[in-house]
Protein backbone atom coordinates (compact mmCIF):
# COMPACT_ATOMS: atom_id res chain seq x y z
CA UNK A 1 0.00 0.00 0.00
CA UNK A 2 1.45 3.24 -1.37
CA UNK A 3 1.62 6.49 1.33
CA UNK A 4 -0.89 8.31 -0.70
CA UNK A 5 -3.06 5.60 -0.05
CA UNK A 6 -2.57 4.84 3.61
CA UNK A 7 -2.94 9.51 3.74
CA UNK A 8 -6.50 8.45 2.42
CA UNK A 9 -7.71 6.05 4.31
CA UNK A 10 -6.22 7.63 7.27
CA UNK A 11 -8.26 10.78 6.60
CA UNK A 12 -11.62 8.81 5.81
CA UNK A 13 -11.04 7.07 9.25
CA UNK A 14 -10.85 10.49 11.22
CA UNK A 15 -13.68 12.58 9.16
CA UNK A 16 -16.08 9.67 9.75
CA UNK A 17 -14.71 9.12 13.30
CA UNK A 18 -15.58 13.09 13.72
CA UNK A 19 -19.28 12.69 12.07
CA UNK A 20 -20.42 9.32 14.42
CA UNK A 21 -19.19 11.42 17.16
CA UNK A 22 -21.43 14.42 16.33
CA UNK A 23 -24.03 12.89 15.72
CA UNK A 24 -23.65 10.62 19.13
CA UNK A 25 -23.53 14.22 20.95
CA UNK A 26 -26.64 15.20 18.78
CA UNK A 27 -28.43 12.31 20.36
CA UNK A 28 -26.68 12.39 23.61
CA UNK A 29 -27.02 15.75 24.12
CA UNK A 30 -31.02 16.32 24.86
CA UNK A 31 -30.84 13.37 26.96
CA UNK A 32 -28.26 14.87 29.13
CA UNK A 33 -30.44 17.99 28.91
CA UNK A 34 -33.54 16.49 30.23
CA UNK A 35 -31.11 14.20 33.08
CA UNK A 36 -29.27 17.72 34.64
CA UNK A 37 -32.70 19.54 34.70
CA UNK A 38 -33.87 16.47 37.27
CA UNK A 39 -31.73 18.28 39.77
CA UNK A 40 -32.59 21.92 39.52
CA UNK A 41 -34.73 23.77 41.35
CA UNK A 42 -37.74 25.31 40.33
CA UNK A 43 -36.03 28.54 40.01
CA UNK A 44 -33.46 27.71 37.70
CA UNK A 45 -35.70 25.55 35.62
CA UNK A 46 -36.97 27.89 32.93
CA UNK A 47 -34.45 30.80 34.33
CA UNK A 48 -32.77 32.95 31.33
CA UNK A 49 -30.17 32.30 30.00
CA UNK A 50 -30.99 28.67 30.14
CA UNK A 51 -28.31 26.62 31.36
CA UNK A 52 -26.82 23.06 31.08
CA UNK A 53 -25.18 22.55 34.52
CA UNK A 54 -27.85 23.13 37.74
CA UNK A 55 -25.90 26.16 40.24
CA UNK A 56 -27.76 24.51 43.25
CA UNK A 57 -28.24 21.55 42.23
CA UNK A 58 -31.11 19.27 44.86
CA UNK A 59 -32.37 15.90 45.04
CA UNK A 60 -35.24 17.69 46.16
CA UNK A 61 -37.25 16.70 43.23
CA UNK A 62 -36.86 12.83 43.97
CA UNK A 63 -37.89 12.95 47.15
CA UNK A 64 -41.08 15.20 45.96
CA UNK A 65 -41.99 12.91 42.91
CA UNK A 66 -41.58 9.57 45.48
CA UNK A 67 -43.78 10.87 48.14
CA UNK A 68 -46.44 12.40 45.11
CA UNK A 69 -46.87 8.72 43.71
CA UNK A 70 -47.08 5.66 44.56
CA UNK A 71 -43.91 4.54 43.25
CA UNK A 72 -43.66 0.80 44.58
CA UNK A 73 -47.35 0.14 42.80
CA UNK A 74 -46.75 1.67 39.87
CA UNK A 75 -43.19 0.17 39.66
CA UNK A 76 -45.18 -3.57 40.17
CA UNK A 77 -47.52 -2.87 37.42
CA UNK A 78 -45.19 -1.73 34.82
CA UNK A 79 -42.63 -4.48 35.78
CA UNK A 80 -45.34 -6.92 35.69
CA UNK A 81 -47.31 -6.26 32.51
CA UNK A 82 -43.14 -5.48 30.80
CA UNK A 83 -41.90 -8.84 31.65
CA UNK A 84 -44.77 -10.98 31.47
CA UNK A 85 -45.32 -9.42 27.83
CA UNK A 86 -41.74 -9.94 27.15
CA UNK A 87 -41.68 -13.47 28.39
CA UNK A 88 -44.99 -14.60 26.23
CA UNK A 89 -43.91 -12.43 23.32
CA UNK A 90 -40.27 -13.96 22.53
CA UNK A 91 -42.53 -17.79 22.81
CA UNK A 92 -45.04 -16.68 20.47
CA UNK A 93 -42.37 -14.76 18.08
CA UNK A 94 -39.89 -17.64 18.01
CA UNK A 95 -42.36 -20.69 17.41
CA UNK A 96 -43.96 -18.91 14.80
CA UNK A 97 -40.62 -17.68 13.50
CA UNK A 98 -39.50 -21.66 13.06
CA UNK A 99 -43.13 -22.26 11.16
CA UNK A 100 -42.68 -19.82 8.60
CA UNK A 101 -38.52 -20.69 8.17
CA UNK A 102 -38.90 -24.77 7.88
CA UNK A 103 -42.61 -25.41 7.16
CA UNK A 104 -42.66 -25.93 3.66
CA UNK A 105 -46.33 -24.77 3.21
CA UNK A 106 -47.67 -22.49 0.64
CA UNK A 107 -50.62 -21.29 3.41
CA UNK A 108 -47.65 -20.28 5.57
CA UNK A 109 -46.22 -17.99 2.92
CA UNK A 110 -49.74 -16.14 2.71
CA UNK A 111 -49.84 -16.01 6.40
CA UNK A 112 -46.78 -14.46 6.98
CA UNK A 113 -47.28 -11.90 4.04
CA UNK A 114 -50.72 -11.01 5.57
CA UNK A 115 -48.45 -10.67 9.36
CA UNK A 116 -45.37 -8.42 7.67
CA UNK A 117 -48.09 -6.01 5.97
CA UNK A 118 -49.65 -5.62 9.51
CA UNK A 119 -46.83 -3.49 9.92
CA UNK A 120 -48.07 -0.45 7.41
CA UNK A 121 -50.96 -0.05 9.59
CA UNK A 122 -51.00 2.74 12.28
CA UNK A 123 -51.77 1.99 15.58
CA UNK A 124 -54.99 4.18 15.85
CA UNK A 125 -56.01 2.23 13.04
CA UNK A 126 -56.49 -1.40 14.67
CA UNK A 127 -56.81 -0.05 18.23
CA UNK A 128 -60.93 0.39 18.40
CA UNK A 129 -61.37 -3.19 16.87
CA UNK A 130 -58.68 -4.43 19.31
CA UNK A 131 -60.28 -2.81 22.54
CA UNK A 132 -64.08 -4.07 21.36
CA UNK A 133 -62.50 -7.50 21.81
CA UNK A 134 -61.04 -6.53 25.06
CA UNK A 135 -64.08 -5.16 26.37
CA UNK A 136 -65.88 -8.42 24.99
CA UNK A 137 -63.68 -10.80 26.73
CA UNK A 138 -64.34 -8.81 30.13
CA UNK A 139 -60.26 -8.15 30.09
CA UNK A 140 -61.20 -4.19 30.61
CA UNK A 141 -59.54 -2.34 33.28
CA UNK A 142 -56.97 -5.34 33.91
CA UNK A 143 -52.68 -6.03 33.51
CA UNK A 144 -54.57 -8.80 31.23
CA UNK A 145 -55.61 -6.56 28.88
CA UNK A 146 -52.32 -4.37 28.01
CA UNK A 147 -50.63 -7.59 27.91
CA UNK A 148 -52.51 -10.18 25.78
CA UNK A 149 -52.83 -7.50 23.32
CA UNK A 150 -48.63 -6.71 22.59
CA UNK A 151 -47.48 -10.71 22.45
CA UNK A 152 -47.51 -11.26 18.98
CA UNK A 153 -45.53 -8.94 17.24
CA UNK A 154 -44.43 -8.60 13.85
CA UNK A 155 -41.27 -7.38 14.19
CA UNK A 156 -40.36 -10.42 16.29
CA UNK A 157 -41.86 -13.15 14.54
CA UNK A 158 -39.72 -11.50 11.53
CA UNK A 159 -36.76 -11.19 13.23
CA UNK A 160 -36.77 -14.95 14.41
CA UNK A 161 -37.79 -16.19 11.20
CA UNK A 162 -35.23 -14.23 9.01
CA UNK A 163 -32.22 -15.91 11.71
CA UNK A 164 -33.81 -19.66 11.73
CA UNK A 165 -33.79 -19.64 7.91
CA UNK A 166 -30.22 -18.94 7.29
CA UNK A 167 -29.91 -22.05 9.72
CA UNK A 168 -29.06 -24.89 7.27
CA UNK A 169 -31.68 -27.47 6.84
CA UNK A 170 -29.12 -30.27 7.26
CA UNK A 171 -28.96 -29.72 10.71
CA UNK A 172 -32.38 -29.93 11.66
CA UNK A 173 -32.41 -33.35 9.19
CA UNK A 174 -29.72 -34.79 11.21
CA UNK A 175 -31.68 -34.35 14.17
CA UNK A 176 -34.62 -35.97 13.36
CA UNK A 177 -32.80 -38.84 11.76
CA UNK A 178 -31.08 -39.20 15.56
CA UNK A 179 -35.41 -39.47 16.47
CA UNK A 180 -35.63 -35.76 17.50
CA UNK A 181 -39.39 -34.44 17.57
CA UNK A 182 -39.94 -31.03 16.23
CA UNK A 183 -40.76 -29.76 19.74
CA UNK A 184 -37.11 -30.98 20.53
CA UNK A 185 -34.94 -29.38 17.55
CA UNK A 186 -37.17 -26.20 18.62
CA UNK A 187 -36.09 -26.49 22.39
CA UNK A 188 -32.72 -28.17 22.21
CA UNK A 189 -31.31 -26.51 18.64
CA UNK A 190 -33.02 -23.91 17.81
CA UNK A 191 -33.51 -21.76 20.65
CA UNK A 192 -30.00 -22.45 21.86
CA UNK A 193 -28.66 -21.10 18.47
CA UNK A 194 -30.90 -17.86 18.24
CA UNK A 195 -29.72 -16.78 21.85
CA UNK A 196 -28.53 -13.23 20.33
CA UNK A 197 -32.10 -12.67 18.81
CA UNK A 198 -33.82 -13.85 22.12
CA UNK A 199 -31.79 -11.20 23.96
CA UNK A 200 -32.29 -8.42 21.14
CA UNK A 201 -35.83 -9.04 21.29
CA UNK A 202 -35.92 -9.04 24.38
CA UNK A 203 -34.54 -5.25 25.46
CA UNK A 204 -36.86 -3.86 22.44
CA UNK A 205 -39.97 -6.36 24.03
CA UNK A 206 -39.19 -4.71 27.17
CA UNK A 207 -38.58 -1.26 26.15
CA UNK A 208 -41.65 -1.02 24.37
CA UNK A 209 -43.66 -2.19 27.34
CA UNK A 210 -41.94 0.16 29.87
CA UNK A 211 -42.72 3.42 27.86
CA UNK A 212 -46.37 2.05 26.30
CA UNK A 213 -48.80 5.04 27.37
CA UNK A 214 -51.61 4.97 24.83
CA UNK A 215 -52.89 1.57 25.17
CA UNK A 216 -52.89 1.41 29.19
CA UNK A 217 -54.43 4.92 29.40
CA UNK A 218 -57.43 3.46 27.10
CA UNK A 219 -57.42 0.08 28.99
CA UNK A 220 -56.87 0.85 32.63
CA UNK A 221 -59.48 2.71 34.23
CA UNK A 222 -58.46 1.74 38.23
CA UNK A 223 -55.34 3.98 39.43
CA UNK A 224 -54.42 1.17 41.32
CA UNK A 225 -53.47 -0.89 38.29
CA UNK A 226 -52.00 2.39 36.36
CA UNK A 227 -48.73 1.48 34.77
CA UNK A 228 -45.39 3.86 35.41
CA UNK A 229 -46.50 6.01 32.16
CA UNK A 230 -50.01 6.61 33.28
CA UNK A 231 -49.46 7.78 36.15
CA UNK A 232 -46.78 10.06 35.79
CA UNK A 233 -49.23 11.84 33.77
CA UNK A 234 -51.71 12.05 36.18
CA UNK A 235 -48.92 14.80 38.15
CA UNK A 236 -50.01 17.13 35.03
CA UNK A 237 -52.95 19.12 36.31
CA UNK A 238 -55.71 21.26 34.44
CA UNK A 239 -54.18 24.44 34.89
CA UNK A 240 -50.63 24.09 35.98
CA UNK A 241 -47.50 21.38 35.57
CA UNK A 242 -45.31 21.12 38.24
CA UNK A 243 -42.37 20.42 36.06
CA UNK A 244 -39.42 19.99 38.97
CA UNK A 245 -41.48 16.79 40.11
CA UNK A 246 -42.89 15.57 36.56
CA UNK A 247 -38.72 15.46 35.02
CA UNK A 248 -37.83 13.90 37.97
CA UNK A 249 -40.46 11.58 37.83
CA UNK A 250 -39.37 11.00 34.38
CA UNK A 251 -35.86 10.50 34.92
CA UNK A 252 -36.68 7.02 37.85
CA UNK A 253 -39.19 5.90 35.20
CA UNK A 254 -36.17 5.75 32.56
CA UNK A 255 -33.42 3.92 34.98
CA UNK A 256 -34.64 0.43 34.90
CA UNK A 257 -34.23 0.58 31.05
CA UNK A 258 -30.84 1.34 31.10
CA UNK A 259 -30.25 -1.28 33.80
CA UNK A 260 -31.79 -3.25 31.52
CA UNK A 261 -29.82 -2.37 28.68
CA UNK A 262 -26.67 -2.49 30.22
CA UNK A 263 -27.16 -6.00 31.44
CA UNK A 264 -28.50 -7.60 28.41
CA UNK A 265 -26.53 -5.73 25.23
CA UNK A 266 -23.63 -7.82 25.70
CA UNK A 267 -25.62 -10.86 23.74
CA UNK A 268 -26.93 -8.89 21.26
CA UNK A 269 -23.89 -9.50 19.13
CA UNK A 270 -23.09 -12.76 20.77
CA UNK A 271 -20.80 -14.88 19.43
CA UNK A 272 -22.28 -17.93 19.95
CA UNK A 273 -24.61 -17.43 17.14
CA UNK A 274 -23.41 -19.69 15.00
CA UNK A 275 -23.06 -22.37 17.37
CA UNK A 276 -23.13 -25.99 15.74
CA UNK A 277 -23.01 -23.99 12.05
CA UNK A 278 -20.70 -25.10 9.50
CA UNK A 279 -19.69 -22.61 6.94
Amino acid sequence: MTKTNKLHDKTATVLLTAALIFVALLYLFPLVWFVLSSFKPGSELFAYPLKIFPENPTLQNFVDAWTSLDFVKYFANTLQSAVITTVLTIIASATCGFAFAKYDAKWLTFFFTCIIATTMLPTEVIMNPVFTVIRKLGLYDSLAGIIIPSINTATGIFMFRTFFVSIPDDLIESARIDGASDGRIFTSIMLPIAKPIIMTLGIFSFQWRWNDYIWPLIVLNDPKKYTFQVAIRSLVGAENINWTILIAASVLSIIPLVLVFIVFQRYILDSGATTGMKD
